[in-house]
């Protein structure tokens, strides 16, 4: 495999801590998906009322999730764009009876807008911030994670979700989202930030061939000494591959999600929980963790 140059001196990121949580990262976590949006490409519009989030809270934890990540702006090909007012009008309920019903469970926020982490926090504290631009759709972005000290996913994505198929065009795949990675770290880094996660992003800018070339050496993200996280579930990778449709792609998501497992992930966001969970388990009795 190409190796690709990175800071050596960067040190190995093995937990991190979220508000008052230490996240370890010696074994692998599943992050369930709460989408609060009405138009998710998988079940958008099944979580938009108090008892269904709960619920559906109730569930992503008792299936065995280490994490909960909300989101309230729809980043499918083509997703209508909202303003910050429409997406907090969608979180914040849900955050406040989570919060009050699950106080200890760990929330991961999946927005790009620095304004909604600020209220987030602000409200209900700490959380874990997934943004799916890598800061490159909010300037304030990486000065508010780092001035709020919270965990922070970088993905990779090329434009926005309104765009990214239509950027879907790179010289050398592996080398330039390695570059993205290094050069968006540094940058965080020189302004105090340390806990950071990577996503590789798929479906975000990148055809179905990249995704596979993508999933097939993830070993290329090992010396950014980073943890990464994986999001393939259900995602037309899958169906456009195999037939069918989003609701018939569990089978393939468990399948990449071994697959990531054995390329280094530290963390699967799914839909399906208790299936990830179980393979996760027989993952670590493979290398009996």
């Amino acid at each position: 495999m190409q190796k690709y140059k990175t800071n050596p001196s960067n040190q190995k990121i093995e937990s991190i801590m979220c508000g008052k949580n230490l996240i370890s990262f010696d074994k692998p976590l599943v992050m369930g998906i709460l989408n609060l949006t009405p138009d998710s490409f998988f079940d958008g519009g099944q979580y938009i009322d108090a008892n269904s989030i709960l619920k559906r809270a109730r569930q992503i934890i008792s299936e065995g999730a280490d994490i909960i990540d909300l989101g309230a702006y729809s980043t499918r090909p083509g997703a209508k764009d909202i303003d910050v007012e429409e997406e907090w009008r969608r979180m914040q309920p849900a955050l406040a009876i989570i919060r009050k019903e699950l106080p200890d469970v760990i929330l991961s926020i999946d927005t790009f807008r620095s304004e909604l982490v600020s209220r987030v926090v602000g409200e209900f504290g700490s959380c874990i911030v997934n943004d799916i631009s890598g800061g490159t759709m909010d300037d304030h972005m990486f000065a508010t994670v780092a001035e709020l000290n919270v965990p922070y996913i970088m993905m990779h994505i090329k434009g926005t979700p309104q765009t990214m198929q239509s950027q879907a065009v790179y010289k050398d795949l592996m080398a330039e989202l390695v570059m993205f990675f290094e050069e968006r770290v540094k940058q965080l880094n020189a302004l105090g930030a340390k806990q950071i996660i990577l996503d590789p992003g798929f479906g975000f800018g990148k055809t179905l061939e990249h995704n596979y070339q993508i999933m097939s050496q993830l070993e290329a993200f090992k010396a950014l000494n980073l943890p990464l996280l994986i999001g393939i579930s259900r995602k037309s990778v899958i169906y456009k591959l195999l037939g069918g449709e989003a609701k018939d792609s569990l089978n393939g998501t468990t399948a990449l999600n071994m697959v990531a497992l054995l390329g280094g992930a530290h963390i699967l966001r799914v839909h399906d929980v208790k299936e990830a969970v179980e393979c996760v388990k027989i993952y670590n009795q493979m290398l009996m963790k």
